[in-house]
């Protein structure tokens, strides 16, 4: 036997790596029968990790979520190749129900709150896949993540953009889902009250070992919670390492970060200039 060989054997009491409890095998999304909106896109989130998926708009990101999440049809879209695996079982054409009684929950991009109904009757309705009725224990640890909903009594409509952000986490909670699909937690937030509902992200992910699959325009903030990231451009993953690999990347800072990187300094007195990417 050769050395590498020997060296490519598994060792005495070497335990193989866990498989993720999501994995996204090269998949392709279609709209309308004739869009191609992802093309070839791989990825894995581990139990228990907050993992970003990053890029600009028309990306794919939102797409990506909808795909894992069985939502695809309600858009005329579908996954056309490749396959979605999580908890060791496919869920690429499985429908929408069964996949949050599987454990997967989505908080939509914009909130989508129920604003004709009260705070706690969103949270109730999060609950609605459960076979058990014992919630008042769930609603109250809601409650201590985000004691401003026990204080709103009145509808969901009338809630601060803030306020329904934490409602829609709040009502993901209620599944006891054992993965959450964010996408763009932060839209149309202050500066403050972003830092707050990530910190409330991290905070939820270190309690209750909920994965956390985060979709963000704002990288640094993603960043700043998730342990690795993925960077998406036109439908496909570009650029993937932890979350300090990414933010000391030069690209990933240029054009993500908002920073100059060091090639942009040299160049500081010309009027314009863009730097190819290198991963293009």
């Amino acid at each position: 036997m050769t050395e590498a060989a020997e060296l490519d054997r598994p060792q005495p009491g070497a335990s193989p790596a866990p498989a993720p409890l999501l994995s996204v095998k090269n998949i392709e999304v279609v709209y309308d029968d004739v869009i191609l909106v992802l093309r070839g896109l791989s990825l894995d989130v581990p139990q228990g990790a907050i993992v970003a998926l990053l890029g600009a708009n028309g990306a794919g990101k939102s797409t990506t979520l909808k795909a894992i999440s069985g939502l695809l049809k309600t858009e005329d879209g579908e996954v056309t190749r490749g396959e979605i695996v999580f908890d060791g079982e496919r869920i690429d054409g499985v429908d929408p129900d069964k996949i949050v009684r599987r454990g997967i929950f989505q908080v939509m991009e914009g909130r989508r709150i129920v604003s004709d109904m009260t705070s706690l009757e969103n949270l109730r309705l999060g609950a609605f896949t459960r076979s058990d009725r014992n919630v008042a224990a769930d609603i109250d640890m809601v409650y201590n993540y985000f004691p401003r909903l026990k204080e709103r009594t009145g509808l969901a409509g009338y809630l601060s953009g803030g306020e329904q952000q934490m409602l829609a986490i709040g009502r993901a909670l209620m599944a006891r889902p054992k993965m959450i699909l964010m996408d763009e937690p932060s839209m149309g937030l202050s500066p403050l009250l972003v830092k707050e509902v990530f910190s409330i992200i991290k905070q939820i992910n270190r309690d209750l070992g909920v994965t956390i699959l985060l979709v963000e325009q704002n990288a640094r903030a993603a960043l700043s919670v998730a342990s690795h990231g993925y960077i998406m451009e036109q439908g496909k993953v570009v650029l993937d390492g932890t979350a300090d690999e990414l933010r000391d990347n030069e690209d990933v800072k240029e054009f993500y970060l908002g920073g100059a990187g060091d090639q942009r300094k040299s160049f500081k007195n010309l009027k314009s200039f863009k730097r190819r990417k290198r991963w293009l």
